[in-house]
């Protein structure tokens, strides 16, 4: 196999909650977290250059980029394999960069999924799941996809079956957020509202859209909006023409909207269009298992 062409699905947070800061500097979180049909393009291709591999952006601007997830990706696994051909990555974004849904860890994990089928690794799921947690907190939950119930820093992963059939729509505003900021500036101790994430997850596996909805939260609001407050902008305007509920996704700044009914979407989309709060915006669907 020369060529491979993979798709690196976005995730968003139904629900996030920052529980403590750990000993180690991480925090523990508990959140339930989905796939949508927003992804980026991940297209590895064997080169005739032996030990090098180049990762490309969209703009076809060769960068042979240490610091890149999908690069460390690649690295590893052929560190530990003593693979020495060549490869290209070529990555053709849509995932909303420093955008709180994992598009960097997505595209790590679908590097280690197409490295693994490309060169006939043999390793199971679980076997990326854990080289990736090397790599990433979001990068073995990417791996597994779907729809799950992450813990701990992310890496504890109880699969859930996907949420009821609905529209999401998703939103960037123009404006990029530090996940470190936000981590730096939450107090886990100082929460006084957290989401019921038991709840939702019984609520997801009830088949019930409406009783999820009402219960999506995410408690890093607390740090983001405040800071950029386009995200409650986006957020009003959202639940205002019809969305169940809408909140931002991971540390931010992206926003999402539930909806039941595709015309009160497509309506959404159009006053969102017309708006000066986004610059890239997707109506889209959950990734079913």
């Amino acid at each position: 196999m020369d060529k491979l062409a993979l798709k690196a699905y976005g995730k968003i947070n139904l629900g996030l909650d920052v529980l403590r800061k750990r000993p180690d500097g991480y925090h523990d979180l508990k959140m339930i977290m989905q796939m949508v049909d927003v992804y980026d393009d991940i297209i590895i291709t064997k080169t005739d250059r032996k030990n090098e591999i180049i990762v490309a952006t969209d703009k076809f601007v060769l960068e042979n980029e240490k610091g890149n997830l999908a690069y460390m990706a690649a690295k590893l696994l052929f560190d530990e394999f003593d693979i020495h051909q060549g490869i290209e990555i070529k990555i053709n974004k849509r995932i909303p960069i420093a955008g709180g849904m994992a598009g960097g860890s997505s595209d790590c994990a679908t590097t280690l999924m197409g490295i693994n089928e490309m060169f006939d690794l043999k390793l199971s799921k679980e076997d990326l799941m854990k080289r990736g947690v090397k790599l990433g907190a979001d990068v073995p939950y990417c791996v597994l996809g779907k729809t799950a119930i992450a813990e701990g820093i992310g890496e504890i992963l109880t699969p859930l079956p996907t949420p009821p059939s609905c529209y999401v729509i998703i939103a960037k505003p123009p404006v990029s957020v530090s996940t470190a900021f936000v981590y730096g500036n939450i107090r886990p101790d100082e929460i006084t509202k957290r989401p019921d994430i038991d709840g939702m997850a019984e609520a997801i596996k009830n088949g019930d859209l409406y009783k999820m909805s009402s219960l999506l939260y995410n408690v890093m609001e607390d740090v983001t909006v405040p800071e950029y407050p386009i995200i409650a902008d986006i957020k009003k305007m959202m639940i205002e023409n019809g969305a169940l509920n809408s909140i931002m996704s991971g540390s931010g700044p992206t926003v999402f909207g539930i909806y039941d009914n595709l015309e009160k979407a497509e309506n959404t989309m159009k006053l969102l269009k017309k708006s000066n709060l986004t610059e890239q915006l997707y109506l889209t669907k959950f990734i079913e298992n």
